[in-house]
């Protein structure tokens, strides 16, 4: 009852949850959910709209739009999970340095590094790194962690220097606990529920920034399924064949509202303030 009651309060997140559920098991169990091989080439097929063969269509190759659309979650789930693991590792360290230590240490960190980072435009600095580098998974979720760890580094840092200085984190100095101890044990367990938000909202962010890439031909190299080249290599279709767009288009947007939602509805779950407006 009291989770009927959650969902009728938060429906929204309700959505969410579905959605991302949808597009998890369509990244695990693809092999068995797709009904034809996505790389598979059938030209006397192209171009056909949906049907009961082909519930969303094919493209220009007559391979089968569903079947991609289903691979494309893997790789739009996988980049999201990955780059927002390794841009939190990065910025849970650089941030507890900075925010725990002060003084020149974060000098040299806040205001040199970050700032640096933060002067080039993220997708900017990510182009620029695959470009080099080459297209690939790996150089897509190295190239976008390096753009986005700053923003957790800046959270991080920010509740770092508001809980250093509670009676608990004293308490813990005075008994001889070491700064690593005092960090693991005292101030991360208090600064969790601002990076869980943080990471489902930096997850949608991943997801877009990902499709933008293969939408320009820097992303994972065909023959993998990508929402973003799925996008690119419709724009010559776009008015003899829509089907090519809308549905790769209502993937990426759908995944990018489910982590939205689930992204809203923690912040306001883990907020006391938030939680007794709403009764909860």
């Amino acid at each position: 009852m009291d989770f009927v009651v959650r969902i009728k309060q938060q429906p929204l997140a309700a959505i969410g949850v579905g959605l991302l559920v949808v597009f998890a098991v369509c990244a695990v169990f693809a092999p068995w959910l797709a009904p034809h091989d996505p790389a598979q080439i059938a030209l006397k097929a192209r171009l056909m709209g949906p049907s009961a063969a082909h519930w969303f269509g094919t493209d220009e190759l007559g391979r089968d739009i569903l079947s991609r659309v289903v691979y494309g979650a893997r790789i739009s789930l996988v980049v999201a999970v990955s780059v927002v693991g390794l841009s939190l590792a990065v910025g849970l360290v650089a941030g507890c340095a900075a925010g725990f230590y002060g003084g020149w240490v974060d000098t040299v960190i806040n205001v040199y590094v970050m700032n640096a980072f933060l002067a080039l435009p993220g997708i900017l600095l990510a182009i620029a790194f695959v470009a080099f580098m080459g297209p690939g998974l790996g150089n897509v979720i190295v190239a976008l962690a390096i753009s986005g760890w700053v923003g957790y580094a800046r959270l991080v840092r920010g509740q770092v220097m508001a809980v250093k200085e509670r009676e608990f984190v004293e308490a813990a100095r005075a008994l001889g606990a070491s700064d690593m101890r005092v960090i693991v044990r005292h101030i991360l367990p208090n600064i969790v529920q601002p990076l869980i938000v943080q990471a489902a909202i930096g997850m949608a962010a991943a997801v877009l920034a990902e499709a933008t890439l293969s939408f320009l031909g820097l992303g994972v190299p065909p023959p993998a399924a990508s929402w973003g080249a799925m996008l690119n290599d419709a724009r010559s279709h776009l008015f003899d064949s829509p089907h090519l767009v809308f549905f790769p288009a209502m993937a990426v947007m759908l995944c990018v509202l489910s982590f939205n939602f689930i992204g809203d509805a923690l912040r306001d779950y883990l907020d006391p303030r938030t939680r007794l407006r709403a009764g909860l």
